[in-house]
């Protein structure tokens, strides 16, 4: 179920969002430990996640007895309409640690976490 999600997912990111490579890493980014990095990346996650949330909320097939698989459907159709940000996170992220490096991190430890983070914080939200 979930990998039927992170395909659509892939497909989504690779189609819906803008695939311009980012500019080479300033000579800022290359000294930052991996702790300054993540706290720069912070900001740009939570806007990501704060608009998937919100869209999921705002989806009518929303409902607290969804199954996984169900959310991650929504979580899948919310990215189109939250492009602008999830494409901030990924250009910084590949900035800061090289090209690629940004969809890995979506397509990893972001969408491992984000499945309960949405559900967690739509029911919070109602």
């Amino acid at each position: 179920m979930i990998l039927e999600a992170l395909v659509g997912m892939s497909l989504v990111v690779r189609v819906s969002l803008d695939s311009q490579m980012p500019p080479a890493a300033p000579a800022s980014w290359m000294h930052m430990t991996v702790r300054q990095k993540d706290a720069a990346l912070l900001p740009l996650v939570q806007r990501a996640t704060e608009c998937i949330i919100q869209k999921v909320a705002a989806d009518p097939r929303y409902n607290a007895e969804l199954r996984p698989d169900e959310v991650n459907d929504l979580i899948v159709d919310s990215i189109s309409g939250c492009k602008r940000q999830v494409r901030a996170m990924i250009t910084a992220h590949d900035r800061m640690y090289g090209n690629g490096s940004g969809e890995a991190f979506l397509l990893g430890p972001y969408l491992e976490v984000l499945p309960s983070a949405v559900v967690r914080q739509v029911r919070v939200k109602q």
